[in-house]
C-alpha cells in the first residue's frame, strides 16, 4: 500500500481542476494583455477566476492579485508595506512560515525595521497580551501572524488579532495558506490589510496564489516590467493556473462541511489508534478540533534510538510524511517550530497530514508500521 500523509505540503489535483486546465490549455493561447480577440478571450478566463475568488471570500475583485504562490504573496505584502509606510518596527511570532519568518529577519538585518518576537507556550499558543502590550508601545507597527499554523496545526484567533491591531491602527498580515479552501474566510467583516492563498494547498495547481489587498491599504509593486494585475505585478499571468485555483477554491467551498467533518473524523480516529498502539506517544501543539487545523496532526514518538531513521523507514514501507525534531545540540539544524516550543530534542516527531482522499484503512496500516518501529 502506498500512503500520502503530507497534504500540507502539497496535495493532488481534483480530476475538475484539471479538467479546466487542459480545456484552457487547448482551446486560450492567447496572451492576456493583448487587445485583439484572442487576447481578450484568455483576459476574461483571468478576470473571470478573480470575481469568483472575490465571491468567495466576500470582498471585491479589486482586492484580488494573482501571485506565483503564497511565498510570493508575503514577500509582497510585508517588504512593501515596511517600505512604502515607512514602518520601522514589526511584529511576528518565532513560528511562522520562513516566507514570513525569513523575509522578516532580512529587513531587520539591513536595518530597515525592528523586529519583536511574540512569546509561544509549549503547545505553541501565542501570547496576545505581549502583542498589546508591545502596540501600545508602538503603535504604527507591522505584524504578521498566521492563521494555521504548518508544523503543529494551531489555530490563531485572527479575529481577534484583528481586533487589537485596528485599535493601534498596525497593519496585520496573515498568512492563511494552510487554512485558504478549507476554513471560510469572510472578508467583508475581518478587519484585516492582506491574506495569501496557494492553489496548491486545496487541491489545485502549484506556481499559482493570490494575495488579497484590502482597498484602503496602498502599496506599490514589487515586480515591475508589465502593467498586469493592475499595475501590481508585472510579468504575463499563469493563466492555466489561475483558472485551475478559482477552480480548487470553488470545489473547496462547496464540499468544506462534508470534507472537514470526514478529515477531523480520521485526524481523532488517528489520535487514539496511535494511543492504544504505542506507549508514552505525545502530540506537539494542540488537538481540540477547534483550536487546530483538522488536516495537521504533529506526532512526538518515544523511540529515542530511531530518531534518525524513523522517516527512512516510513518512507521504505510506502508511507510519505514529514519530520523534523528540535535542536538538541548547538549544532543541529531542527525544526525552528519544534525549537520554539521547547520540544524535546531526543524524540522524533512526525507531521501527518491529511486530506479527503485518505482513508482508516490508510491510518491502520500507519499505525501497524508505527508500532513496529517504536517497539
Amino acid at each position: 500500500m502506498q500512503v500520502y500523509f503530507d497534504n500540507a505540503a502539497t496535495t493532488a489535483l481534483d480530476p475538475e481542476v484539471i479538467r479546466v486546465m487542459i480545456d484552457t490549455m487547448e482551446n486560450n493561447f492567447g496572451n492576456p494583455s493583448s487587445i485583439h480577440s484572442h487576447g481578450r478571450q484568455v483576459k476574461t478566463i483571468v478576470e473571470k477566476a478573480r470575481k469568483s475568488i472575490a465571491q468567495i471570500l466576500h470582498t471585491s475583485p479589486s482586492e484580488i492579485f494573482f501571485t506565483s504562490g503564497g511565498t510570493e504573496a508575503d514577500n509582497m505584502a510585508i517588504v512593501r508595506s515596511i517600505v512604502d509606510f515607512g514602518i520601522t518596527h514589526a511584529i511576528t511570532t518565532p513560528i511562522e512560515h520562513h516566507a514570513v519568518l525569513h523575509t522578516l529577519e532580512e529587513l531587520e538585518k539591513s536595518g530597515k525595521v525592528h523586529l519583536d518576537l511574540l512569546h509561544v507556550d509549549s503547545h505553541g499558543n501565542i501570547d496576545l497580551n505581549q502583542l498589546e502590550d508591545l502596540l501600545s508601545k508602538n503603535p504604527r507597527t507591522f505584524v504578521s501572524i498566521m492563521h494555521g499554523n504548518n508544523e503543529l496545526g494551531n489555530l490563531n484567533d485572527i479575529e481577534k488579532i484583528s481586533e487589537i491591531c485596528q485599535k493601534y491602527k498596525a497593519i496585520f498580515h496573515s498568512d492563511t495558506v494552510q487554512t485558504m479552501g478549507h476554513y471560510p474566510h469572510d472578508l467583508s467583516k475581518l478587519k484585516i490589510d492582506f491574506i495569501t492563498g496557494a492553489g496548491h494547498k486545496f487541491h489545485g495547481p502549484k506556481g499559482v496564489g493570490f494575495l488579497y489587498i484590502n482597498a484602503n491599504t496602498k502599496i506599490k509593486p514589487m515586480i515591475y516590467g508589465g502593467a498586469q494585475e493592475r499595475n501590481m505585478r508585472g510579468g504575463t499571468e499563469n493563466v492555466y493556473g489561475i483558472a485551475g485555483l478559482a477552480k480548487a477554491l470553488e470545489l473547496s467551498y462547496e464540499h468544506m462541511e462534508e470534507h472537514s467533518a470526514y478529515i477531523q473524523g480520521l485526524k481523532s480516529y488517528m489520535i487514539e489508534q496511535l494511543q492504544t498502539a504505542i506507549p508514552d506517544i505525545k502530540f506537539n501543539g494542540v488537538t481540540e478540533p477547534n483550536k487546530a487545523l483538522y488536516t495537521v496532526l504533529n506526532v512526538s514518538f518515544p523511540c529515542t534510538d530511531m530518531a534518525d531513521m524513523l522517516l527512512f523507514n516510513l518512507d521504505i514501507a510506502g508511507i510519505s510524511c514529514s519530520g523534523g525534531s528540535a535542536c538538541s545540540s548547538g549544532t543541529d539544524i531542527g525544526s525552528h517550530v519544534l525549537g520554539a516550543i521547547r520540544a524535546d530534542g531526543t524524540r522524533p516527531s512526525v507531521r501527518f497530514s491529511f486530506c479527503r482522499n485518505n482513508t482508516k484503512e490508510e491510518v491502520d496500516f500507519v499505525v501497524n508500521h508505527l508500532k513496529e518501529i517504536c517497539k
